[in-house]
Parts: C-alpha cells; sequence; structure tokens
C-alpha cells in the first residue's frame, strides 16, 4: 500500500514507516501532521483524487528540525569582470509516516 501526496509544493510517494526529508513544515518535534492524499493504491485497487481523495490521509511524526547541506549560488557575466558567491542552508524537516488511509 502506497500513497501520493502534496507536502508543500513537491509530491511524494509514501508507505508506512517511511521517513522523508522535505522542506520545512510548521510544527514542532512530536507532533503529528496530516496530509491529504491525491492517489491511493491498496491492495488490489486504485483511487485517483480531482484533485484529491475524500476521506483519505496521511499521518506523520516529525522527527526533526534542521538545517540542510549548504548550497553555493553563483552568478557569473564574462567580459565585464562580475562575479558573485552566496550560500545558504535550506530548513528541513524530517517525518516518519505513521499511518495512511
Amino acid at each position: 500500500m502506497f500513497a501520493i501526496v502534496r507536502i508543500g509544493n513537491k509530491q511524494y510517494k509514501v508507505a508506512p514507516k517511511d521517513i522523508l526529508t522535505v522542506d520545512k513544515i510548521q510544527g514542532s518535534v512530536g507532533e503529528t501532521v496530516q496530509f491529504d492524499v491525491l492517489l491511493m493504491r491498496g491492495d488490489k485497487s486504485v483511487k485517483v483524487g480531482k484533485p484529491i481523495v475524500k476521506g483519505a490521509k496521511v499521518s506523520a511524526k516529525i522527527l526533526e528540525q534542521s538545517k540542510g547541506e549548504k548550497i553555493i549560488v553563483r552568478r557569473f557575466k564574462s567580459k565585464v569582470r562580475y562575479r558573485r558567491a552566496r550560500g545558504f542552508r535550506p530548513q528541513l524537516t524530517k517525518l516518519e509516516v505513521t499511518a495512511v488511509g
């Protein structure tokens, strides 16, 4: 059994006991959050939402709020000696899927 959910602006394929790292969502460590299901596959049937499957939710527990690896963004223009470098560390949330259904 698995489901496709939208977390932030991205879609993820999740199953029970999966651990995901996603863009930061509101909540503190230990809280449970729920997400709407876009597509759900059970034992033999597939349910496709329009845009979400009614009555289906995915529950996940927040394990960690952290920063990711540093990402360096460079800008360059040839012939005019223009070079800039800027870095940032994205805010991430680690989730454990507890229930699909």
